[in-house]
């Protein structure tokens, strides 16, 4: 279930003056609240992506990340977006705010591991919002389902290829020659 914080338009501004126990995302200026701590299911997935991720990663510029780390889309403190996805990889070491508390501009992947509270904002809000501020490749993990959606974007819009628990090998196509083991993501 979503929870917008109320009808107010808010920005960046606003959600920095927040308190920082409460955790929030905003899209287009409406506030929703994070679902509360995810399963061991998810955070599971969580760890062997980002495992999987590092490794490949080690002695390379690019950074990997997981939640919750704030991601603005666009520099503008009067922007009103701010999200926080599971797990990222950004390359662009000036995306990094100088302060450590934000990456500004879109990560090279993005990846969103599936709720029953937060899978439709997954899969039509930040699948549209991602598409729109240029994120070159945004995965949807459905942990039910053991599944992946992973979106690649090509002239501004995304080209999507599925892939289920039996793909020993799956290509991460922002990073050169980087493969997932969903055998192993999805393993108890």
């Amino acid at each position: 279930m979503e929870t917008a914080k109320n009808e107010k338009y808010y920005t960046y501004a606003d959600y920095c003056t927040w308190d920082d126990d409460e955790r929030w995302e905003l899209i287009d200026g409406i506030a929703y609240a994070m679902a509360p701590a995810p399963t061991i299911s998810h955070q599971s997935i969580s760890a062997k992506l980002t495992t999987q991720l590092t490794v490949f990663l080690r002695g390379k510029p690019c950074k990997v990340l997981a939640a919750p780390v704030d991601v603005r889309l666009c520099a503008d403190s009067d922007d009103g977006t701010v999200v926080q996805p599971d797990i990222i990889v950004v390359c662009d070491q000036s995306k990094f705010d100088p302060g450590g508390k934000s990456v500004t501009g879109a990560p090279d992947l993005v990846m969103e591991i599936l709720s029953p509270s937060t899978a439709r904002r997954d899969l039509v809000t930040k699948f549209r919002l991602y598409q729109k501020h240029g994120v070159s490749e945004y995965w949807t993990v459905d942990p039910d389902r053991k599944t992946v959606a992973a979106h690649t974007l090509h002239d501004g819009w995304y080209v999507t290829r599925s892939y289920d628990e039996q793909d020993s090998s799956v290509p991460v196509h922002v990073l050169d020659g980087c493969t997932i083991d969903l055998t192993e993501v999805f393993a108890l």
